[in-house]
């Protein structure tokens, strides 16, 4: 296994993404309230760049304790990933599509040592 070097601890703003790469392999780092999550840059649907997407908290329905629609709200305890192509979404936190459980990005481990970030391939 290798790593590559993504930043400086800190470098990366909170909600940004970062692709790098190591020879065609595309890795995709996003920082999330002080965490950092790594996905391969490839929507499992169509091949499109899905780390390339929007970030955004799932949206909510609100009812009533009478069974009725209220509205809705943002939950930004579930931060997806939105594919661009597509708009297939996946959490962020495990990669994980929110409609189907069977397709998911693939996940690498994200180490922070020395001042620095790097991505365990």
């Amino acid at each position: 296994m290798s790593e590559i070097l993504v930043c400086e601890a800190g470098a990366l703003a909170d909600g940004a993404t970062r692709i790098v790469y190591e020879g065609d392999l595309e890795i995709g780092v996003v920082r999330h309230a002080g965490q950092y999550y790594a996905y391969r840059n490839y929507c499992p649907h169509q091949g499109g760049p899905a780390c390339e997407g929007i970030k955004m908290p799932a949206v909510r329905t609100l009812i009533d304790d009478k069974g009725l629609y209220t509205g809705q709200t943002f939950d930004e305890s579930d931060m997806r990933i939105v594919c661009p192509w597509h708009g297939y979404e996946y959490h962020l936190t495990t990669g994980v599509n929110v409609c189907d459980a069977r397709i998911r990005l693939k996940k690498f481990d994200v180490i922070e040592r020395d001042g620095s970030v790097y991505v365990k391939t």
